[in-house]
């Protein structure tokens, strides 16, 4: 009775907070579906690591000596140590895309490229409020929509908010259907979204599917390598989608595998979350510079199409350029849904399948980029 006593006793205002934000992003993830495979972990991880004298967590015993926590000793092996949980989650991602649309028309990469504004313009307004540049480059990481890349940016340059980033980049992705909308109207008007395009589709052969991620690997490789291991694991695991002959073992990355990983990899970054280094006014401001990077990368995308648009004879719908985040599938759905309210006639899903793999592969390359030009300045 005196333990249970002197653990109520222990709680203090913050991990009340905490508690509050992890039963938050469990209602999230049960009751609006927002991302419920990574929300739910984290929302539960988060009460697990902010209990009083946690076993979750490392502790000291008395008589005993220091016993290990399942939480903190994964963050350390799958996170700290090696990156692998996210690094490996990218295989999975990898098996589930189709990137037939891209190499249809190969020109759509441009938007995946273009969708990565908003990264490079929440760099330079982190950096302006105060943060230091390899805080300021993880935050910025928030905008490309992409988790893991988050995750693996933020631990790589030992940024010092890893819980905020990772609960921001997750919890931006599963808003892409609230916040890409309102983006793509602040700078599109009803003439351009109702705009219709044709698509063509030309077949793809397997031979030019197979060789696309052994290309890719090459190519980004050479040119930066610090994000061979992200775009080198998403390739590897688009080749065995494709190459025919591992179909058991892509369906198992799709799903065993990419389940597994999300799950474990919810659960344990919520070790970045214990009260006394998450509830802090920081924390807001990082979320408030990721909804503007994230804002930004939209906008980016569809100013780059309207760009577009005045040199082409067929017009681009501006909305198809929105898809290049990295935010896949989701990105893609939400540019057709929002494209078939604003006209019934109009099929831009396709087009935006292809802008929104590519974004997959620019993110991971803007992730190694941005990894590289810190430790280079630093």
């Amino acid at each position: 009775m005196d333990f249970l006593i002197s653990g109520l006793l222990a709680i203090t205002w913050k991990q009340l907070v905490m508690y509050l934000i992890g039963l938050l992003l469990i209602y999230l993830a049960i009751k609006k579906e927002y991302e419920p495979s990574l929300l739910l972990p984290m929302g539960f991880g988060a009460i697990l690591v902010n209990l009083p004298f946690s076993s979750a967590l490392n502790q000291v015993v008395s008589g005993v000596g220091e016993t290990q926590g399942i939480v903190e000793w994964l963050f350390h092996i799958g996170i700290e140590a090696s990156e692998a949980l996210p690094i490996l989650l990218f295989i999975g991602i990898g098996a589930m895309i189709d990137f037939g649309p891209l190499l249809s028309k190969p020109a759509l990469f441009l938007y995946g490229a273009a969708a990565q504004f908003g990264i490079f313009a929440a760099l330079i307004l982190a950096t302006l409020l105060g943060f230091d540049l390899k805080d300021a480059a993880s935050i910025s990481i928030i905008g490309a929509a992409d988790g893991p890349t988050s995750i693996l940016v933020s631990q790589i340059l030992h940024s010092n908010y890893i819980g905020a980033i990772a609960v921001a980049a997750y919890s931006y992705m599963a808003l892409v259907p609230i916040i890409q909308p309102f983006a793509i109207r602040l700078v599109t008007t009803k003439k351009e979204r109702t705009m219709t395009m044709n698509y063509q589709a030309s077949s793809v052969s397997k031979r030019v599917r197979i060789a696309f991620p052994i290309v890719v690997t090459f190519i980004v490789g050479l040119i930066a390598p610090t994000s061979v291991s992200l775009v080198g694991f998403l390739m590897f695991g688009n080749l065995i989608r494709e190459c025919g002959v591992l179909g058991t073992m892509s369906e198992t990355a799709q799903n065993t595998l990419a389940n597994l990983i999300t799950l474990f990899l919810g659960i344990t970054i919520s070790f970045s979350m214990q009260a006394e280094s998450f509830v802090r006014t920081d924390t807001l401001l990082i979320m408030a510079i990721g909804l503007f990077a994230f804002i930004f990368d939209t906008i980016g995308g569809v100013l780059f199409a309207k760009f577009l648009n005045l040199f082409l004879k067929e017009k681009i719908n501006p909305m198809v350029g929105a898809a290049g985040i990295s935010a896949f599938p989701m990105s893609s759905r939400v540019v057709q849904k929002l494209a078939l309210s604003e006209n019934p006639q109009n099929i831009l899903i396709m087009h935006a399948a292809g802008a929104n793999v590519s974004g997959q592969i620019a993110s991971a390359i803007a992730g190694g980029l941005m990894i590289t030009l810190v430790s280079a300045y630093l």
